[in-house]
């Protein structure tokens, strides 16, 4: 009981504590609120949609998430991280459980506590996107499998289709591949792959079957080709094939992100990786489990084209376990670290977290261009991204405002990453002479703004930078010196 009572306050602490402060991010964070913002005014909570028009970038389960907590919170930043940070207590929790039925309940508490203190943890249990929920209904997948095999119990099997299910419901078809090659690398490892017919029963593929159907057939039906070709065409098969971002596809990105995401504890996870491998003949059965989906969670997201920093999330847990039993003979060591963590993180919420996602969102020039905006105003947004918390924050339609060469660049094409452009478009040849214009520019593109856009505009607000950068440059240089994020200009009449 001592040990739940701890992970509680952890968890309020480290996952639910200032997360009303954190303003929705772009690019990512804010296509998911926004997505569910739009459901949720449209009534409709079965098909995505955003910028008025269906969106099939991922499956429903986040989005029904959302909808959930905007319903009881209303919408705003706490509810958009709500679930998140729920999963991740849920995530902390099941560490706990798992690590106790394998070994003990002084290794389980280890775990959960390590798990929840690295960064990327941390990060994730505030982030608004589908990577915590994912993690639970993967985890738990792979927990009933290997409790239901070890214990000789296969009614667990049952549970474990249909935590994978969910998870199909929250990522798509890797909810069901990746935990399956995991759980048959793992049974030829042991020499038990017949036990595959134990696992592969009639009943299970028909609740797992079940669950999915519950989104996937209407929306098969409703949407058709078009559902299909966007979903599993581009964000699932493109996604393996061709990388998105072309810097990220390195053969040591994921070390790195191991490195940084499982910060301070990162050393011991190279120590224990070392260890492990040094005896793997002579690991027992659970550590053999926890190492083959660990490393199988890796290997895997490093052969894919597309690199995402959240992508090995799922490794953690088995690797905090590993990492657990070391801390066995060495407590007073992990209660410094952990003591350490949990007075750092709170702080870096406030001095770090928040204005850094306040610079990468576009709450204050929402807040600015509400105060000039009327019924006969046009809005566009001129700069590198285009920003959909500007959408969410103002209620107003925005227009990426480009250039007609770079529309040609970026205009969405099937079977590209630019098919995931949808926002609404506008070419600078395009801007209404009888509309009030209200344009929002990235101050770096200020001059290709001024260059391209007919008429004399005036600048009508300023939005500062609260970046740790730029509070050293003002405590070095004074406010002269503030850097600017962007400018809200006005066409003169």
């Amino acid at each position: 009981m001592v040990n739940l009572i701890c992970l509680s306050i952890v968890a309020l602490i480290l996952f639910f504590a200032g997360s009303h402060f954190l303003p929705i991010t772009d690019p990512t964070e804010s296509v998911y609120a926004l997505t569910a913002k739009e459901m949720l005014s449209s009534g409709d909570w079965l098909s995505p949609r955003i910028y008025g028009d269906f969106w099939f970038d991922k499956p429903i389960m986040f989005y029904w998430e959302l909808l959930v907590a905007y319903k009881i919170f209303g919408v705003g930043e706490f509810a958009s991280r709500f679930f998140p940070a729920l999963f991740a207590t849920a995530g902390m929790f099941l560490t706990y459980f798992f690590g106790s039925k394998l070994y003990d309940k002084k290794i389980g508490f280890a775990a959960a506590i390590i798990l929840a203190t690295t960064l990327e943890y941390w990060y994730l249990a505030h982030a608004v996107i589908t990577d915590m929920t994912l993690l639970v209904m993967f985890s738990l997948t792979l927990m009933t499998f290997y409790i239901g095999y070890r214990e000789k119990n296969p009614r667990l099997y049952l549970l474990s289709f249909a935590s994978s299910g969910v998870a199909v419901l929250t990522k798509g078809p890797i909810g069901f591949f990746l935990p399956g090659l995991i759980i048959l690398i793992f049974l030829a490892w042991t020499g038990d792959l017949p036990h595959v017919k134990k696992l592969f029963r009639v009943k299970n593929f028909l609740i797992f079957a079940a669950i999915i159907s519950i989104w996937y057939v209407p929306m098969t039906f409703i949407h058709g080709s078009e559902f299909l070709e966007n979903f599993l065409g581009v964000h699932n098969f493109l996604r393996a094939t061709v990388s998105e971002y072309s810097k990220t596809n390195v053969w040591y990105y994921y070390l790195l992100i191991s490195l940084i995401g499982f910060f301070p504890w990162s050393l011991l996870l190279i120590w224990g990786a070392i260890k492990n491998l040094r005896r793997v003949p002579t690991l027992d059965v659970s550590e053999k489990f926890l190492t083959v989906w660990a490393l199988t969670v890796v290997i895997f997201f490093q052969l894919c084209a597309t690199k995402y920093i959240t992508y090995t999330l799922p490794a953690m847990i088995p690797a905090v376990i590993l990492i657990a039993k070391y801390f066995v003979s060495r407590w007073k060591i992990f209660v410094r670290v952990s003591a350490a963590a949990l007075i750092i993180y709170p702080l870096a919420m406030f001095v770090a977290a928040i204005p850094l996602s306040a610079d990468n969102s576009a709450k204050r020039e929402a807040e600015k261009i509400l105060q000039f905006v009327d019924e006969k105003s046009c809005v566009v947004s001129h700069g590198k991204e285009y920003p959909a918390s500007l959408v969410f924050y103002s209620g107003q339609k925005i227009y990426r405002l480009e250039t007609k060469e770079n529309f040609e660049l970026v205009r969405p094409r099937e079977m590209t990453w630019t098919s995931k452009n949808v926002m609404p478009f506008m070419t600078f040849d395009e801007l209404p002479a009888d509309k009030k214009i209200l344009a929002v520019v990235n101050v770096a593109f200020e001059k290709s703004f001024l260059d391209n856009a007919p008429g004399k505009w005036e600048v009508v607000g300023e939005i500062e930078k609260g970046s740790l950068e730029s509070s050293a440059e003002n405590f070095f240089y004074g406010r002269e010196r503030q850097q600017l994020k962007s400018k809200i200009f006005r066409r003169a009449t």
